[in-house]
């Protein structure tokens, strides 16, 4: 890297970059008085607390030297002051998520997220075509789903319907206007999955009841329940006809132009966690009080097979385990945040609402969205990250998706319910076929064999010339990184 050179003239000529691990820094422009003479800046090593890094080194005439506070009034900077704030984003102890989540990686639940993405794309185009009267919908209006779908340009919509033709169908007008819609396959599956919401709707009366039992003021914003529509097994019409069907439970109220959804009933019986079900079905415990508020029970967990317990963060895990917590469905305003007590209850809480969904499985942002109706803390995320025995954050995609860890066996659910099974018909349809041969490695996840969905189409009846390439963003084949032996205070140090 070349030094910059400041003329006499007083003004510099050029701008140059510094890199500090990875950090690109600009120097801006500024003026020397020309009596200053000239001076450059280089490039050099300097060790701070252990941490090697590359620093601007000052070449200056030796009467500039002594003279710092000439140089702070002249140009208003202070080279101590540059090189300590230049540090400030490499010395912080925060990092991002995703950098602290690489050396964490499930190797199963990554498979069974790569798979949920492939489905949600899918289903994001049968819901577009559900919407339409006919269920067709002209191909350049489906342009307008691309950032549902994740797909990134220059690839087209097109090309991802072109991989899924036993789901969808092109047709072509007197006028020439290229159609979408689905094939008779598709049709049946669409009215599988209607009856199958139907046979559902009891149990997610209950469990949308419990989350409203569960919130502080017994009532949640509908736009937030929206959220969890899919994930709780909720129907198309939710909004406009569903919630106003069970009087006895909830009810629609309006509140400075929102609507919210609000408990009628309290109902003791559902007041009990599905932890204490379970426990209760296992025989750990004989008796179940939904009068309770307080919890002695221990979380379920699951560790990857390459995960080394080490006795000291052990120690801390099993502490964690005995501490009795709050009920989820207990009044929780005395808490202080960021107590013990205040954390496992967010523990519960989270538990809780894992449990209630089909797949046991959530994305973390509609997590955040409730941090206040259910008492949860700011950092959400960083609780979630330290109980990695109890769940699992993936950063698969560019959304970040939650793990209640007990409900899987290997990558596939452990129970499923049959609106899950629909969905892996869905993907059988889609023609994704997954790797052919088993990964043994995280180094050799990106190592595809072929495409991963079946690419033959061409006995296929298509009215638009497009090709066959794969479609970039239908399948994130970033690398995982390499993690041979997961240790323990990698997890437990997550912030």
């Amino acid at each position: 890297m070349e030094a910059v050179r400041f003329s006499g003239s007083g003004v510099v000529r050029r701008t140059s970059l510094l890199s500090f691990d990875g950090l690109r820094l600009s120097l801006v422009p500024f003026r020397i008085p020309s009596s200053v003479g000239a001076c450059g800046v280089g490039l050099g090593q300097r060790s701070f607390r252990g941490l090697t890094v590359k620093a601007a080194t000052v070449v200056a005439p030796k009467f500039l030297i002594p003279a710092g506070n000439m140089l702070r009034e002249s140009t208003g900077l202070s080279f101590h002051w540059f090189f300590m704030a230049s540090q400030k984003r490499t010395m912080t102890k925060s990092r991002r998520v995703q950098d602290r989540s690489k050396k964490k990686r499930v190797h199963d639940l990554e498979i069974a997220t790569e798979r949920s993405k492939v489905t949600s794309k899918v289903l994001v185009v049968i819901e577009a075509l559900k919407r339409e009267p006919e269920q067709v919908i002209p191909l350049k209006r489906l342009e307008q789903y691309r950032q549902q779908i994740n797909l990134s340009k220059p690839h087209k919509v097109v090309h991802f319907i072109r991989k899924s033709p036993k789901l969808f169908e092109l047709y072509r007008d007197k006028k020439g206007v290229i159609w979408c819609g689905l094939t008779k396959e598709a049709e049946d599956l669409v009215e599988e999955e209607t009856r199958l919401l139907e046979e559902h709707s009891e149990k997610a009366v209950e469990y949308v009841t419990r989350l409203l039992m569960m919130s502080v003021n017994k009532r949640l914003s509908v736009d937030k329940i929206a959220h969890f529509r899919r994930d709780f097994g909720l129907p198309y019409d939710f909004r406009n006809r569903w919630i106003h069907m069970f009087p006895d439970h909830f009810k629609v109220v309006r509140i400075e132009d929102a609507e919210y959804l609000q408990l009628v009933s309290w109902n003791p019986a559902w007041a009990v966690t599905e932890l204490e079900k379970k426990a209760m079905a296992t025989g750990t415990i004989s008796d179940i009080s939904s009068e309770s508020e307080v919890l002695f029970l221990p979380f379920p967990m699951k560790f990857p097979s390459n995960y080394k317990k080490l006795f000291r963060y052990g120690g801390k895990i099993e502490h964690f385990q005995k501490r009795s917590h709050l009920s989820p469905y207990a009044d929780a305003k005395g808490l202080s945040p960021g107590s013990q007590e205040f954390d496992k209850r967010a523990v519960a809480i989270m538990h809780e609402i894992l449990s209630f969904t089909i797949e046991k499985r959530l994305v973390t942002d509609h997590l955040t969205h409730f941090r206040r109706e259910f008492v949860m803390p700011q950092k959400l995320m960083r609780l979630l990250l330290k109980h990695f025995g109890i769940f699992y954050v993936s950063e698969r995609g560019k959304r970040l998706s939650v793990f209640l860890t007990e409900a899987y066996e290997g990558s596939e659910l452990a129970d499923k319910c049959p609106l899950v099974l629909w969905k892996e018909k869905i993907l059988r349809f889609t023609g994704y076929r997954g790797r052919r041969k088993r990964i043994e490695s995280f180094n050799e996840f990106s190592d595809v064999e072929g495409p991963l969905f079946d690419g033959d189409f061409d006995n296929q009846t298509t009215f638009m010339n497009l090709e066959d390439d794969e479609i970039d963003g239908t399948i994130d084949d970033s690398s995982l990184a390499d993690d041979s032996e997961m240790k323990a205070e990698q997890w437990m140090d997550a912030d």
